[in-house]
């Protein structure tokens, strides 16, 4: 019996990632827009909508998305456990670290403190969601690739920061989110590049059961109808933001054109 496993990727589910990646991106960009010094304290409904944008969809969803595009000859399934505390991780920091450098964006170092912080909690997404892929083997780690995907997270946490306050055009947030979803791709796709996965049973299609677990099967319309909805709601609530602000500034310009 061979150990390694054999791996090959799904180009369509590693295309709906990096579009996962690219639209929460997207998105948190527009929240994060609203988040000049000028308008005041951020408002916990932006920093939700950032979190679960940027955290929840391009990031979360992405790596998920990512780890299912990866066709493995053995059986496996996935632990709730480290699948959903990760998620809360990652939703979390970003919140908590896009509310710190709104503080002062143009402080750099403020910035690279954040974006340190935001790529570090993106690497322990990613390094805990592994943690919950099982399999009847184990995973052995190249940990000079480890460190590469680290430092990718972090330049790319902190890139995300910066260019969450400076996109204020539609055209520069949309190239923003592309630049955004290659970074967090290649975090990921380097990540599991690190990863050489090990068998050491005979039944190799034989899939790992406990308590929480959910086969590799099913998660993957779990994973996409949840992203969809989290991505319908939080562009409805963006573009009624954006219809209220409007509104507010055309009554603002008609009450100074009646004076």
């Amino acid at each position: 019996m061979n150990p390694e496993v054999s791996t090959s990727y799904d180009p369509l589910l590693v295309a709906l990632s990096f579009a996962f990646a690219v639209i929460g991106s997207f998105v948190a960009l527009t929240a994060a827009s609203r988040l000049s010094p000028g308008n005041g304290r951020p408002s916990l409904i932006n920093l939700a909508t950032i979190g679960i944008a940027l955290g929840g969809v391009g990031v979360w969803s992405m790596h998920f998305i990512g780890m299912l595009a990866l066709n493995m000859d053995v059986g496996s399934s996935y632990s709730m456990i480290e699948t959903l505390a990760s998620l809360a991780v990652v939703v979390v920091a970003t919140s908590l670290t896009v509310a710190y450098a709104a503080k002062s964006p143009d402080n750099l170092v403020r910035l690279a403190i954040a974006g340190s912080l935001l790529g570090m909690s993106v690497v322990v997404m990613h390094y805990l969601g592994m943690f919950g892929l099982k399999f009847n083997g184990y995973i052995r780690w190249d940990y000079g690739i480890v460190v590469l995907s680290m430092v990718i997270a972090i330049v790319a946490a902190t890139a995300a920061l910066w260019l969450a306050f400076n996109s204020p055009t539609l055209l520069r947030r949309f190239a923003a989110s592309l630049a955004m979803g290659v970074a967090v791709c290649a975090m990921h796709y380097t990540g599991m590049y690190a990863a050489e996965f090990i068998c050491t049973t005979e039944n190799r299609v034989a899939i790992p059961q406990g308590p929480g677990y959910v086969s590799a099967f099913r998660l993957p319309s779990l994973v996409i109808v949840s992203t969809v909805l989290m991505v319908a709601l939080l562009g409805m609530h963006q573009f009624f933001q954006g219809l209220v602000a409007k509104t507010s500034r055309d009554a603002s310009r008609a009450m100074r054109s009646a004076r």
